[in-house]
């Protein structure tokens, strides 16, 4: 079963493709078919995962998935939530996606690390939301949460990862994200919980694997 990705974000569909391998699925990215990335304009993970899923699935023409997620910061109210990709306001750099990913990661942990300047509470958490519907108008649109919870550094750690993980410190491994090997953040992070209650719904509901 092919199931569009609705991302163009390469780590993120490296990530995701370990996570689902026990089932009989292709996982493509939506750029590799065409399809231009949805519009997210919501206040909340999981109705702009559920805006991505169907934008995806109706330019693919089939069943697609999303991931919205993002890095929820208690003494920040919650921020930077579903603005957590384009925290900083920056200019990017022409040229290669990947390297603009990286201007905009590091002026969003710069930003947040600005924000945090003196700031005792650091308890945070990575939120995952993962939308995986079978086509645009499925009435039953499968739905997945995980929450990974740690606490801000005061300099990132690591070189691994992508976008907060440096910063993001997990006190019962003693270690930032971006320290973590990837078998271990796949089997632990925020979008591993949600892959694995979402792989239990898929084979429950879509009667995969």
């Amino acid at each position: 079963m092919r199931l569009v990705l609705a991302s163009n974000n390469a780590k993120k569909l490296a990530e995701l493709k370990a996570l689902f391998a026990p089932l009989p699925l292709e996982i493509v990215a939506q750029g590799a078919l065409g399809i231009v990335e949805a519009e997210e304009p919501h206040h909340t993970f999981i109705e702009n995962a559920l805006a991505k899923a169907r934008h995806a699935a109706q330019a693919g023409g089939g069943a697609a998935i999303a991931d919205d997620s993002g890095l929820c910061v208690d003494a920040l109210g919650g921020a930077p939530g579903v603005a957590s990709a384009h925290f900083a306001d920056v200019a990017l750099p022409q040229g290669e996606r990947e390297a603009q990913r990286r201007v905009q990661d590091d002026a969003n942990n710069a930003l947040l690390l600005q924000r945090l300047h003196g700031v005792g509470d650091r308890r945070a958490k990575f939120v995952s939301t993962l939308v995986a519907i079978r086509s645009a108008d499925d009435p039953e649109p499968l739905v997945a949460m995980g929450r990974w919870h740690g606490e801000i550094l005061t300099a990132p750690r690591g070189a691994g990862g992508f976008g907060y993980d440096p910063l993001m410190f997990i006190p019962a491994l003693g270690h930032s994200v971006a320290e973590l090997d990837a078998a271990t953040k796949n089997a632990l992070s925020h979008r591993a919980l949600a892959a694995a209650q979402m792989l239990s719904s898929m084979r429950e509901s879509w009667h995969l694997g």
